[in-house]
């Protein structure tokens, strides 16, 4: 389990393809810090920790995962969000966030606002996924607060911090971005598509 506030940016530095893998190594400062077998999330997708080399770690993402996120699209130099599995007892800041992609989605519109951004982000309505105003949604692994929900697009508004200290900087009009949706709102949904 997550709570979407990002501790660190990591930068790819090595993808290698076997089979239907992709082994991704990451340089980060919260390297030194990390064990094999740790659950790390990576722009909002949980992996476990799979080596670690000096300020270097690999992760392995199978077909499932590249199929479900934008983890195929990237390449090395890309800076990526990073949370390590929140402790027992620790304060959760954002909201409850597994670490598993829902879809993908695309960044619609990036409109600044006078100190703050508003970023617009569409999404296949047909994968069975809503958002509704005031509720939570992941982007790229960041906790984040509804602040317009459309039928199949929602907005969230970024203060400097965030926007400084996550890849919200790098995205661009047209980005494939990972979704994760509110975990109760999942259940909701499912429970009123099985109504009987």
């Amino acid at each position: 389990m997550f709570t979407g506030i990002i501790e660190d940016l990591g930068i790819v530095t090595k993808l290698d393809k076997e089979q239907d893998n992709l082994h991704v190594a990451v340089k980060s400062t919260i390297t030194h810090e990390l064990k094999i077998d740790q659950s790390v999330a990576h722009n909002g997708i949980c992996l476990t920790v799979v080596a670690i080399s000096e300020d270097n770690y690999t992760v392995t993402a199978i077909k499932e995962t590249i199929d479900k996120t934008n983890i195929g699209d990237l390449k090395v130099g890309d800076i990526i969000n990073l949370e390590r599995a929140m402790k027992l007892g620790d304060r959760l800041d954002g909201h409850i966030v597994q670490g598993h992609v829902d879809q993908i989605g695309i960044c619609e519109s990036i409109k600044e606002e006078n100190g703050s951004w508003l970023f617009t982000f569409n999404y296949d309505i047909t994968l069975g996924n809503v958002t509704i105003e005031k509720g939570s949604a992941t982007v790229n692994g960041v906790s984040l607060t509804v602040v317009n929900s459309g039928k199949n697009n929602f907005s969230v508004a970024i203060i400097p911090y965030t926007y400084e200290h996550t890849n919200f900087k790098h995205l661009k009009k047209g980005s494939k971005i990972n979704l994760e949706f509110d975990v109760l709102g999942k259940y909701i949904q499912k429970l009123y598509e099985n109504r009987l």
